[in-house]
């Protein structure tokens, strides 16, 4: 929310009530708190910049791991103090728990914090007004039905102001939910079917960001390049599709996508890569492991050999394309034969960046009812080695770049006076000197050093540029 959102009297003739809207997981995850937070506006709040000075707080959950969906827990403990204080106090607060904790659990949720006055699942947020004023009135409301489409309808366009507030990049969900039941994956459950938006809904969107000033549209799905949106004349669009409409914005000057799965890697979408000038040259794709046997258990419709392919026939139309990735360590029945096929695999492929996690059991699903999980001293071991691993290579990767002229979309301002930062093609955080003039521009820049997180650069002439 932003410092142009209403200020209406709320219920009972309070002040302008104040909301603060809590991200947690993934990008989707803070692609729904900021339209939650325009539905938000839309009704009168104003933006709470900490907890303490908010009258409704909304936590926008993950589920992925089990620590994540402890950590909320945790923080609820903390609200439910903060609530009996201002019930002492002669004041309110509200505290709704919204994504896929919501979704996974539903009214379990109130049963186990009593302070939640309202769970709302990842697809029924756009309902967030309505389903706020039956609590008030003193129903427990616990809302996680499926009903994507129509939450996208109905969600309100953000204002310019809104845009602006929130940088020159942006994220856009054109598709949600997942039909692959990877077995140590809740999102299936938590986030429903595959949907795809359609086309013409996704250009508006598009096109009100890039009227606000957004010069980096991020195209964002559960699995994005399972993407098959309705165009206009009805007819099923693919990703590339949505890219080489997305590309005739002549101020928009970068284009990225994320996540995607191995066997939803197209010609079509490869070829993409190659042809169209603001699609960037990187790419995240999980392969989550090198074992063929373990990808089988995972469920993943892919082996080593499909993802070799498939790195190799991108670099091959874009030499110059960055490859990232998920790992996930210790899934059961994991033996250090395993793991060395997925050390095999990383060396083979030479990531730019990754991530990785332990194996971490989610109720659910197939993977946590298995009998040979792996202990929890051999999952700290192996995923201290792959880390070791992929950081030599991300630290490569990034010192590779020292002399090389990179084309870089600057987003801020730096750590210091007269200092701007961006990013660069393969998503390094760059800083350079520079006039903050320069923010939302795409600059060649001369890269000088390469720091344990981020590059140092100077920016240099276009002639130059090479």
């Amino acid at each position: 929310m932003t410092e142009d959102a209403k200020t209406i009297p709320s219920e009972g003739g309070r002040s302008p009530a104040r909301a603060l809207v809590r991200s947690y997981g993934c990008q989707m995850n803070v692609y729904d708190a900021a339209r939650m937070s325009d539905l938000l506006a839309k009704e009168g709040y104003d933006a709470a910049a900490r907890e303490e000075d908010a009258e409704l707080v909304v936590l926008n959950t993950c589920h992925i791991r089990e620590k994540a969906a402890e950590k909320i827990y945790s923080e609820l403990g903390r609200l439910a103090v903060l609530k009996e204080e201002r019930r002492a106090q002669g004041k309110s607060l509200e505290i709704v728990v919204a994504g896929c904790v919501a979704q996974a659990e539903g009214e379990l949720v109130m049963r186990r914090q009593r302070a939640v006055d309202l769970v709302v699942g990842p697809q029924s947020y756009h309902r967030l007004p309505a389903l706020l004023k039956e609590a008030r009135e003193g129903a427990r409301v616990a809302d996680t039905d499926f009903a994507a489409r129509e939450k996208f309808q109905a969600l309100p366009a953000p204002t310019k102001a809104q845009i602006a507030a929130r940088g020159v990049s942006a994220f856009v969900t054109v598709q949600e939910g997942c039909d692959k039941f990877c077995s140590f994956c809740v999102v299936p459950y938590t986030r429903g079917a595959e949907i795809s938006r359609k086309v013409e809904s996704i250009i508006e969107e598009a096109r009100r960001l890039v009227d606000g000033g957004v010069r980096e549209i991020v195209l964002i799905g559960q699995n994005v390049n399972a993407y098959r949106g309705e165009d206009e004349a009805g007819r099923s669009t693919p990703l590339e599709g949505l890219f080489e409409r997305l590309s005739a914005f002549d101020d928009l000057t970068r284009l990225r996508y994320t996540t995607s799965h191995p066997v939803d890697m197209t010609e079509g979408l490869i070829d993409a890569h190659a042809s169209l000038e603001k699609l960037a040259p990187f790419l995240h794709l999980p392969v989550q492991s090198g074992s063929d046997r373990v990808l089988k258990e995972m469920n993943r419709r892919h082996d080593a050999r499909h993802y070799l392919d498939v790195v190799e026939r991108l670099r091959r139309v874009r030499p110059d394309i960055a490859i990232s990735s998920d790992f996930i360590v210790g899934f059961p029945g994991e033996t250090e034969e395993d793991f060395q096929a997925t050390l095999a695999l990383i060396d083979a492929v030479e990531f730019a960046s990754s991530f990785f996690f332990k194996y971490s059991p989610r109720p659910g699903t197939p993977g946590a009812e298995r009998e040979d999980q792996i202990d929890e001293d051999t999952k700290r071991d192996r995923l201290a080695r792959l880390e070791a691993r992929v950081e030599a290579q991300r630290r490569a990767f990034n010192a590779a770049t020292v002399g090389r002229t990179l084309e870089v979309l600057f987003e801020k301002q730096g750590r210091h006076d007269g200092q701007i930062a961006g990013k660069s093609p393969y998503m390094q955080a760059v800083h350079v000197d520079g006039d903050e003039g320069e923010i939302g521009r795409l600059r060649p820049v001369k890269i000088v050093a390469a720091g344990p997180n981020s590059l140092s650069g100077e920016i240099v002439e276009a002639r130059e540029f090479a």
